[in-house]
């Protein structure tokens, strides 16, 4: 048992450390494209925390954080902590599957992008199978699950017209249309459900804890 808990919290704070510095990075090169995008300050800051990797990067990040200090935060509920496996699980899939060919970072860029698109999601997966409590979640727990995204892509919406930019390429209604955008919505909605049910399915087929 305290072999147990040595490891979880040696790998919590080695995870932690990897998810801040990689949100670290990216801010800092985002800063650093400021006089070739012609944006300010303000605007810089808000369309970094305007991409869904990045809140799905600060959510694991908070909530590896605030695990060390005990239970009772919002963030060491399990519920929570699997909702947000299942966040940076669709950062992974959508990233590698559908955008990363889109462009080629390099130096810098290319470590921060494999920080937040790779290794925390699949760092931030390995912990959350290994070390969440087992057979605690609910079907039911789905509901609350989707309401991170779908507020999300709300804001998405009503924000890039209103700043002449989109996060990503399948959200640019100027670009493809409010019909396309809504298709594109959709299918990558469907992901979301798909991904709750199935970490929910594994949560609750597990063996308990010890």
């Amino acid at each position: 048992m305290k072999k147990n808990k040595g490891l979880k919290k040696i790998s919590t704070i080695i995870l932690a450390l990897i998810a801040w510095f990689g949100l670290g990075l990216q801010l800092y090169l985002t800063f650093q494209t400021t006089a070739n995008t012609g944006f300010s300050s303000v605007k810089t800051i808000t369309n970094f925390l305007s991409y869904f990797t990045i809140l799905s990067n600060i959510l694991a990040a908070l909530t590896l954080t605030t695990s060390l200090t005990g239970p009772g935060s919002f963030f060491s509920r399990t519920t929570v902590q699997s909702a947000i496996a299942a966040y940076i699980f669709i950062v992974f899939v959508v990233y590698n599957l559908v955008l990363r060919g889109i462009w080629q970072p390099q130096g810098w860029q290319l470590l921060a992008d494999n920080l937040l698109h790779v290794a925390v999601p699949v760092l931030y997966i390995s912990w959350w199978r290994i070390f969440a409590p087992k057979q605690v979640l609910l079907w039911k727990d789905l509901f609350p699950w989707l309401i991170f995204p779908a507020g999300y892509l709300i804001y998405s919406l009503v924000r890039g017209p209103m700043a002449n930019w989109y996060p990503y390429p399948f959200l640019d209604v100027a670009k493809h249309g409010y019909g396309q955008v809504a298709l594109n919505s959709f299918f990558v909605f469907v992901a979301f459900v798909l991904v709750s049910l199935g970490a929910i399915a594994v949560n609750r087929s597990g063996t308990k804890n010890r």
